[in-house]
């Protein structure tokens, strides 16, 4: 009867092939990285400068339902304005610039649904890029 001898179970990993691989890859890498020449960027022009954002006309809505309306580029006071005569000033300072936003900040008191209404009234008669603003965390 033969004589079976077990073998011995190997928990370990042989790394030195491994290490000398790394090492003749980074060798070729070392060599030819200085031989690979960089594209440059042909960047495309443009015909015209380009402008500065134009700064926002600001709708305020206060707790008791009043308009306020601001233009943050000619005024520094804000006037009260009927919803009636929002949609006109508005569609007034949009017709002189088109680029110009429109943004609507309510006071935190104020019911969800009356800033829904007046962006309701401002996109019935076509008014176009309204956003709402807000404050950020912490202020």
């Amino acid at each position: 009867m033969s004589v079976r001898r077990q073998r011995k179970l190997m928990n370990q990993i042989n790394v030195v092939p491994y290490i000398d691989v790394m090492l003749v890859l980074l060798i070729i890498f070392m060599i030819t990285a200085p031989l690979i020449n960089p594209g440059q960027i042909e960047l495309p022009q443009v015909g015209q400068a380009l402008k500065p954002p134009v700064a926002p006309l600001e709708i305020s809505i206060k707790e008791d339902r009043r308009l306020l309306l601001l233009d943050r580029e000619n005024a520094r006071q804000a006037l009260e304005v009927s919803r009636d005569d929002l949609v006109r000033a508005v569609k007034e300072k949009q017709e002189k610039n088109p680029e110009q936003p429109v943004v609507i900040a309510a006071d935190k008191n104020v019911r969800y649904e009356e800033v829904l209404n007046v962006m309701d009234i401002l996109q019935q008669n076509q008014v176009r890029k309204i956003g709402l603003l807000a404050k950020p965390k912490g202020q």
